[in-house]
């Protein structure tokens, strides 16, 4: 939906409180937004079939961005409103591809029923669970976004009721009335998300429907071993819509399923927590939905062989081409007032490429710091051209600023 949309419906939310309109000096209202200014180049394959010189994915070599990322609030008794519109601005090296956008990242009022009870109807980014990588057990955000510090993730559109009697539980069941800014598909999805919290753990189950697919079943769940050592795991049960089915046999054709046969996803991480704050996460994900050595072979085979095939290739691609992943994150103390970095190793056992990617920022005072962002993959077993993390993208680097205000 438009951003104006949103925000008109939002903003009458906020009379739906009888009092609200007599007492408006109860309100309280607050604001704050980041400022954004960052360019990127990318070396890109210059063998790969998925993306032949680069004439299928028409991706931007160097581009720069200007954004602002808003988060507006107002709260009235039982009733709170919060916004986070993102405005920007993204052109190429040329000149030639510039273009605005704003979209509303997430948006949502909120009325506190009672003491346990919320309703809550908007946009909003509907995830949970401990894991870096990949999230099996959430039905909307199998990517979570945690790869990559700058990005945003988008809400999806929503009607909520939750249940929160005490810290130590927690029901919600959603409707999605809308796909949200990014997504497809989702409109008319059932979702119901119960936790329960101890003292050293916490465990969740999530139960999704989405039109035209199985239900989704996930489950997540993590435990305080030590003060230095937690352990995390995340499952799922699943089908998936628009599967590319590529058989072993380079010599079948692709097969595109509107519905994939059932399968399981799941992933078991640790995070080590040093003396100096500074921790390690271990995770290993099997996704059941990714392609075999042989399947994953024949999917490169099948797209190197006409334009046609790259195309269906690279549009309906599952999010990993592979079956088994280790992922390995080191990053610095998240307390630490002087500037944060984190270094990220993901390895695709499938097929044996990999990626090595690190972001640093730096603070320059209260307010304004520099960042670097750095992508480096390589096609492993394979040459560049048919290994998962290289098949487009060879390396990358992003330079920006940052900018907090007020």
């Amino acid at each position: 939906m438009p951003i104006s949309v949103w925000t008109a419906v939002l903003m009458a939310g906020l009379f739906v409180n009888p009092t609200s309109r007599a007492q408006t000096s109860d309100w309280q209202v607050g604001w704050n937004a980041t400022l954004y200014g960052y360019g990127t180049t990318l070396d890109l394959n210059r063998t790969s079939v998925l993306n032949p010189d680069n004439r299928l994915a028409d991706l931007s070599e160097r581009d720069g961005v200007a954004e602002v990322r808003l988060d507006l609030k107002a709260e009235s008794g039982r009733v709170r409103l919060t916004l986070r519109p993102i405005l920007g601005v993204r052109a190429d090296s040329s000149g030639d591809r510039a273009a605005g956008e704003a979209w509303l990242g997430q948006g949502q009022v909120r009325w506190r029923l009672d003491e346990a009870w919320n309703l809550a109807a908007g946009r909003e980014v509907l995830n949970w669970g401990p894991a870096q990588f990949r999230s099996p057990s959430s039905p909307f955000y199998f990517d979570n976004g945690r790869g990559n510090p700058l990005a945003e993730l988008s809400g999806v559109d929503a009607l909520k009721l939750a249940w929160t009697p005490d810290t130590e539980r927690g029901l919600a069941l959603a409707y999605l009335a809308g796909d949200g800014h990014d997504a497809h598909g989702l409109r008319g999805s059932w979702l119901l998300h119960g936790e329960q919290r101890g003292g050293d753990w916490a465990a969740g189950l999530a139960l999704a429907k989405t039109p035209g697919q199985g239900l989704f079943a996930g489950l997540h769940a993590r435990h305080t071993y030590s003060d230095a050592l937690l352990l995390y795991g995340e499952f799922a049960s699943s089908t998936r819509a628009d599967a590319l089915v590529s058989p072993a046999d380079a010599g079948q054709p692709f097969r595109l399923a509107p519905r994939s046969p059932r399968h399981g996803t799941f992933l078991a991480g640790a995070t080590y927590t040093f003396e100096n704050g500074r921790t390690l996460n271990l995770e290993y994900l099997h996704d059941g939905h990714g392609y075999r050595a042989g399947e994953e072979a024949a999917y490169f085979s099948r797209a190197a062989a006409a334009p046609a095939l790259a195309g269906l290739a690279l549009g309906h691609a599952p999010p990993l081409l592979g079956r088994d992943y280790l992922h390995l994150v080191w990053q610095s103390n998240l307390m630490d007032m002087d500037g944060y970095w984190r270094l990220m190793f993901t390895r695709n056992l499938t097929d044996g490429s990999h990626e090595l990617a690190g972001y640093a920022e730096r603070s320059l005072d209260d307010r304004a710091s520099v960042f670097i962002l750095a992508r480096l993959a390589d096609g492993g077993d394979h040459d560049g051209a048919r290994g998962e993390f290289a098949a487009i993208v060879a390396s990358s680097l992003t330079l920006g600023v940052k900018l907090a205000l007020p």
